[in-house]
């Protein structure tokens, strides 16, 4: 897992680990088969281990237009002076691996590792009674990550 991580920061182009600029991710797709939740700036999204925001942005938005803060469990993002969420994660996380980027100028990626990443704990939105998975999406989400978890634990140990 730590070495996907690291190959996607290789590839960042403006990234910002807790919140200090370092990059940009470019075309970093690691979507694929992933059950998405619409919402009124985007969609979010899990998998075992993280849980992920896209945010639409205005063409042309640049990092430094952007705060992304992660305190706790308490999530806060504002682009251009508008604030966009503001609220607590509906589960656990680690704080100190939290990661946002903008890519190509126009999207907002937060990437927030879950704590408990066994796969039995699936979000049912992204905020403490904001962004909900309706029953379906829900429902999707649970089918992924049961998936995802018997496709790991058929996997050996050591190619984790």
């Amino acid at each position: 897992r730590r070495d996907n991580f690291a190959s996607r920061l290789k590839r960042a182009s403006c990234c910002c680990i807790l919140n200090l600029c370092v990059a940009d991710m470019g075309d970093f797709d690691e979507k694929s088969g992933v059950i998405d939740c619409k919402t009124p700036w985007g969609c979010w999204y899990q998998t075992l281990d993280e849980v992920v925001a896209e945010v639409n942005l205005e063409p042309g938005t640049k990092a430094k237009e952007i705060k992304c803060k992660l305190t706790g469990k308490k999530l806060t993002t504002v682009v251009r002076g508008k604030e966009v969420m503001n609220g607590t994660l509906a589960g656990n996380v680690v704080t100190d691996d939290f990661i946002w980027t903008v890519e190509d100028h126009k999207l907002l990626r937060i990437v927030i590792t879950k704590s408990d990443r066994t796969g039995r704990s699936c979000w049912p939105s992204l905020l403490e009674g904001q962004y909900q998975a309706d029953p379906v999406v829900y429902d999707n989400m649970e089918k992924k990550m049961t998936l995802e978890r018997v496709q790991r634990e058929d996997l050996p140990a050591e190619s984790i």
